[in-house]
């Protein structure tokens, strides 16, 4: 029986939580090989001390993947790559990956937005790429140390799109056995653009007025601008016939309630701490590339998005 060879790219938040349970299952496991790639003091950090999960779910928090590698050109014969980068890294770890893929590999980005399957299919389009939406409380404490919080990590993985023939049962079963709470679904996009409302929209608003969500929800005109936002994702979710509920701006509001008043977004970390690298071009860039393409007006994430650069630039020039 083969061996399969199965890679995290990027041992972020993300992949350092399901990396961690994929290294630490399949440990004794001939069959299925786990590789890291991670880069710079990260990797250091784990050839040294191994990759530290600190999550209520795992007593024992330290474990070491069968191979440890500082670059994707270091893969050999990959079956599965499980794609966990920051969304301003794809198109390069795409284009490092391409040169070594085979033509049966199977690709699963474990990364927020809608535009990621269209973004690899672009540079990749020999794979099967799976579409997912992915759920988990984590982040980086330390090179090295992921600290996870709330409820388990969640995927929802769909079928490819292009390749109707195959289907990902097998890569379904290989996380669900490690203990990923893992749901197949036909159709992922729904579940993919359901998220993308929530982050994109109180994601936008919350950076540009540096407010939490419970502020955002509660501020009637922060309210408007949330809204005219989700207005316009969902014009470009039904032109791409994406088939979403009636009530998803309803739903949204209602599931930002549903966080402790003074959740912080990501992006508005992100800006306002004046980092060099957000998710601005992950949320704003989609639906304004989208828009475009599609011929639908997206006004208010326009504005939204050139007064957060305009922001970052006064903030730069100071």
């Amino acid at each position: 029986m083969k061996t399969t060879e199965l890679a995290i790219v990027g041992l972020g938040g993300v992949g350092g939580y399901f990396g961690f349970k994929l290294a630490q299952f399949y440990a004794p496991d001939p069959a299925v090989n786990i590789t890291f790639v991670a880069r710079g003091a990260t990797y250091d950090a784990v050839k040294e001390h191994g990759l530290t999960l600190l999550s209520p779910e795992h007593p024992h928090s330290v474990t070491r993947p069968a191979k440890l590698v500082q670059a994707v050109a270091e893969l050999a014969d990959v079956d599965v790559v499980v794609i966990c980068v920051k969304e301003y890294d794809l198109e390069k770890i795409c284009t490092e990956l391409k040169p070594i893929l085979h033509d049966n590999v199977v690709l699963l980005p474990l990364m927020n937005g809608v535009d990621i399957y269209d973004r690899i299919r672009r540079i990749i389009p020999a794979a099967s790429v799976l579409p997912a939406c992915v759920y988990v409380a984590s982040h980086i404490k330390e090179k090295g140390v992921v600290e996870h919080k709330g409820n388990p990590g969640r995927i929802i993985v769909g079928q490819d799109p292009q390749r109707p023939a195959y289907q990902p049962q097998h890569v379904v079963g290989l996380l669900a056995d490690a203990g990923i709470a893992i749901e197949y679904q036909p159709d992922a996009f729904p579940a993919i653009w359901t998220k993308f409302f929530f982050i994109a929209s109180f994601g936008l608003v919350s950076a540009r007025y540096n407010k939490s969500i419970g502020q955002v929800e509660e501020d009637s005109s922060l309210r408007e601008r949330a809204q005219a936002i989700m207005q316009e994702i969902a014009a470009i979710a039904h032109e791409k016939g994406v088939v979403l509920p009636a009530d998803i701006i309803s739903q949204t509001f209602q599931k930002a309630r549903s966080f402790p008043y003074h959740t912080p977004t990501s992006l508005q970390l992100d800006v306002n701490s004046n980092k060099s690298d957000t998710e601005l071009e992950l949320f704003a860039g989609a639906i304004l590339t989208y828009g475009e393409a599609l011929h639908i007006e997206v006004k208010e994430t326009r504005k939204i998005y050139q007064e957060i650069q305009e922001s970052q630039l006064h903030k730069a020039s100071r």
